[in-house]
């Protein structure tokens, strides 16, 4: 064999060697990067609605922040929103730093009973909500399309939802902000909707509940979806036990799949409230908020 092409041979592999070993630490730093899990609590669930006294109560549960509703609709042309007045909005922006605590998302709880695909103005609520979060500071917005907007039930809403969420999807771009949809479809029909919505700033607000009660694979749902189309998560099943004592949901494993996606954020907890004693709001969101910060927020 030509000793001079073994020279160069050895001198190639020793060089790949050595690129390997400068590259590895990168990468190995890269796979350990520390994910970072928030806990916040449900303004609505926590029987404070749009009230000052949900900060302090938030606080209490041990949470770190709070998703604010919008303030209810029922037939009104855009929601009852106190958040609107600056000296109502102030107090709150006041009280989340005196208190260290954030504003995680606004919600328009108000479409759980309402019909996004029909009501006639829908493009002044939801800018009414965006201008509140740029007052507050907020980048997400929760839009559950609720009852009236079941896509399986009633599938022939489905292009005036696609239309409207376009909409809403260019509205959100220019403010800046990314709105969170919650429907009844499983992760396929989700990212299927998304796909034909085709905006960044509609993504899915991801609730554990919804695959749990049908009998589906959490993870399976969470991996389908994937991480650039979760813009937040629900973080609770339906009500009857804790999230510790619930059979059914496998927090270790559910922390594992997001870390595998290298999804983080907010994980916002909802309901999962004992049944025994479901008014006991320091009781069971402390609960549940204890919980999950020994599983998010620990090594």
């Amino acid at each position: 064999m030509n000793h001079e092409a073994l020279s160069r041979r050895d001198f190639l592999g020793a060089g790949s060697l050595l690129l390997a070993s400068l590259l590895l630490p990168a990468a190995a730093g890269a796979r350990a990067k520390k994910l970072t899990y928030k806990i916040a609590v449900v303004d609505l669930m926590i029987l404070k609605r749009q009230k000052l006294g949900a900060l302090q109560l938030t606080k209490d549960i041990g949470a770190d922040g709070v998703e604010v509703d919008m303030g209810g609709l029922g037939q009104r042309e855009t929601f009852d929103n106190q958040l609107a007045k600056p000296e109502v909005r102030q107090q709150f922006i006041d009280k989340a730093k005196e208190l260290n605590l954030s504003i995680c998302s606004l919600a328009m709880t108000g479409f759980y009973a309402q019909s996004f695909a029909t009501r006639p103005t829908y493009q002044r609520m939801v800018q009414d909500c965006f201008d509140t979060m740029r007052a507050l500071g907020v980048k997400v917005a929760f839009l559950p399309l609720g009852t009236q907007g079941d896509l399986r039930k009633n599938p022939e809403l489905r292009p005036a939802i696609v239309e409207r969420l376009r909409v809403v999807g260019k509205m959100a771009q220019q403010a800046g902000v990314v709105v969170g949809i919650e429907t009844a479809l499983d992760a396929a029909g989700d990212v299927a909707l998304l796909r034909d919505v085709n905006s960044k700033h509609i993504q899915i607000y991801f609730n554990f509940s919804n695959p749990l009660k049908e009998g589906r694979d959490l993870c399976a749902e969470l991996r389908t979806l994937g991480r650039k189309r979760i813009c937040q998560i629900h973080a609770t099943d339906e009500d009857g036990v804790w999230l510790q004592n619930n059979p059914r949901l496998d927090m270790l494993r559910v922390k594992q799949t997001l870390a595998e996606m290298g999804w983080q954020g907010w994980l916002v907890i909802e309901r999962s409230r004992d049944a025994a004693d479901p008014r006991n709001v320091k009781k069971n969101f402390g609960a549940n908020a204890a919980y999950l910060k020994s599983i998010f927020q620990t090594s």
